[in-house]
């Protein structure tokens, strides 16, 4: 029996993964289970979470699958990806995905890209038809400046557990994320010592990978990926602590 952990960004919620997770529910018999991590989803609140409360809450998602079933699955994208790896580190998983996972962020060449696309569209009265535009316009004002802080604790927190990452893993990047520069999936490949890794990147594909134009080929490809029998392998197991 095989049970799955989704985790969502940094602001986000569920929705950033639900082409994923509706694509693995219509094609497996798998229990998935994407908790709302505190303070983010379609309404955000994040004035009095910590980071540590979202590790915490992935965490214990993790353990009650872990009591129900042999074969375990976690899959994380942006801030979600380093607490997958966290997790993956710490306990004994099957198989690791990382989507567009934050171990370093902002891509300033992609941003004044993005930035620039704006703006014509600004000019020609396009702006609404602008998708980026409209995404991270609902959430200005509502991300105080503590909860960036708490995103940046996190990443430095989880980051040297990615050498403790054994799990099979597969690493998706787009090429045209603003928030998560693509050559982080380098820094992935490099930090993490499994021997069995797959590192894909999507040329059309930015930060919201699952919702982008190559979201029915990563929906395969991750499919795929799970459903493969691994070499055998012996994983080692980090025993429990708290970051």
């Amino acid at each position: 029996m095989i049970g799955c952990l989704v985790i969502h960004g940094f602001t986000g919620g569920p929705y950033e993964l639900q082409p994923l997770t509706d694509y693995l529910k219509d094609n497996t018999n798998w229990h998935i289970t994407v908790p709302t991590l505190p303070g983010h989803g379609k309404e955000l609140a994040l004035e009095n979470v910590t980071y540590k409360n979202w590790i915490e809450t992935a965490e214990r998602a993790l353990i009650q699958l872990k009591e129900t079933y042999n074969e375990i699955y976690i899959i994380g994208f942006s801030m979600g990806g380093m607490i997958a790896a966290y997790l993956a580190a710490k306990y004994k998983v099957d198989k690791l995905v990382l989507l567009a996972t934050a171990g370093k962020y902002l891509s300033v060449k992609q941003i004044g890209v993005d930035i620039g696309g704006a703006l014509k569209d600004g000019v020609t009265g396009k702006l609404g038809e602008n998708k980026i535009y409209q995404h991270y316009k609902k959430k200005l004002g509502a991300v105080p400046l503590r909860a960036n802080i708490e995103f940046l604790k996190l990443v430095r927190a989880t980051r040297g557990y990615l050498k403790g990452v054994q799990s099979p893993v597969l690493i998706a990047q787009g090429q045209m994320d603003s928030v998560v520069p693509y050559k982080t999936a380098y820094y992935l490949d490099r930090e993490i010592p499994s021997k069995q890794k797959e590192v894909v990147f999507f040329e059309r594909s930015r930060h919201l990978i699952c919702l982008g134009n190559d979201k029915d080929t990563l929906n395969k490809m991750i499919y795929d990926f799970l459903i493969k029998s691994p070499r055998k392998t012996d994983f080692p197991y980090y025993p429990a602590d708290t970051v």
